[in-house]
């Protein structure tokens, strides 16, 4: 008896069609009919941006703001997490909080607000994204007109919230303060 090596076959993993950006990049409204796409999909400058589960440190943040923010807020706004934001065509991000206008919410199956009802939105920075959180989600919100934005920062294992407010003339957000837990 012979003994012959197996070679193991290692195939080429196909990709979805929608992986491939059509000519011009995608647009807001594709985010709600590509099949398959998975959760928490952004589209910044027209390209799909996927992004990793979160660290605890980041889920517990989230939580504390959503319960502090909702208990806080008036009648006419309302507390949303993970939900997409159209800024322009090319420009629907998720941030991790946006305070909105209660007015804007329309029905259950909504997957996104327009960003002329949202008041503030806050990203809490995680290791993959903070280039985006720091740098261009900032531009986009500021050139949409969003009033206020907050970064939240891990310092020394705790919670920072740096906050800023848009001027209106250079349509760039201004800090105004950090506050610590």
């Amino acid at each position: 008896m012979t003994a012959e090596a197996v070679v193991p076959t290692m195939t080429t993993p196909s990709l979805p069609d929608w992986v491939f950006p059509p000519p011009g990049g995608f647009v807001a409204e594709d985010l709600d009919h590509i099949p398959d796409l998975p959760a928490h999909t952004e589209l910044i400058d027209g390209s799909l941006v996927f992004v990793r589960p979160q660290a605890s440190f980041h889920m517990k943040v989230v939580d504390l703001l959503v319960a502090h923010l909702r208990q806080a807020a008036p009648d006419d706004l309302r507390v949303r997490r993970e939900m997409s934001v159209i800024l322009d065509p090319s420009q629907r991000p998720e941030p991790d909080l946006a305070v909105i206008r209660a007015a804007a919410v329309r029905d259950d199956d909504e997957t996104f607000y327009k960003a002329e009802d949202v008041l503030l939105v806050i990203e809490v920075v995680s290791p993959e994204s903070k280039l985006r959180d720091r740098g261009r989600k900032p531009q986009l919100y500021a050139d949409a007109g969003i009033p206020h934005f907050w970064l939240v920062e891990k310092e020394s294992g705790k919670p920072a919230v740096y906050v800023y407010k848009l001027d209106p003339v250079t349509r760039s957000y201004a800090h105004t303060g950090v506050h610590f837990e």
